[in-house]
């Protein structure tokens, strides 16, 4: 059995009036993530981590910010084409391990359930996936409540 190790980082603005997708649930904030899909920051990185390990290059490539086809698209539609296509080279999802920067909001209410909306449309058991949340200390762009990251690393099989 062959393990590959895969890294993903993305970030978004965040703008008053934008709805707040993470991890593919619904944020109740004023502000939101700003871009051409949903904008899900969480979901974007493990995205680019699973495509990554599998030397599939990387979401933009996969689903360009140019095309129409994918403005304003749900980002748990991307996840599991992501998904599809490793599995397609014969991989299996070994683990997840994420963390999203955000000052606010606090994210331990909301964690579980990412973990369990990540886990369905991967369609692997929810214990495969870790989600922590951090914020800056009120230092830098997330500090300053200007935008969000998140960092995901995972490991795949063959």
């Amino acid at each position: 059995m062959a393990f590959r190790v895969g890294f993903g980082f993305d970030v978004h603005q965040l703008a008053e009036g934008e709805e707040f997708w993470l991890g593919g649930i619904l944020l109740d904030h004023h502000k939101g993530a700003v871009g051409h899909s949903d904008a899900d920051v969480l979901i974007h990185a493990i995205c680019d981590a699973l495509l990554g390990a599998a030397a599939l290059g990387d979401i933009g490539y996969h689903f360009p910010d140019t095309s129409q086809k994918y403005k304003g698209i749900d980002s748990k539609i991307l996840l599991k084409e992501v998904v599809l296509l490793i599995t397609k080279r014969g991989y299996t999802i070994g683990n997840v391990d994420a963390t999203v920067s955000l000052q606010v909001p606090k994210l331990k209410p909301h964690i579980l359930e990412i973990r369990k909306k990540l886990a369905s449309v991967m369609e692997i058991d929810v214990d495969l996936i870790s989600v922590k949340a951090t914020t800056t200390e009120k230092l830098g762009y997330v500090g300053k409540e200007e935008g969000v990251n998140a960092h995901a690393v995972c490991l795949i099989n063959s």
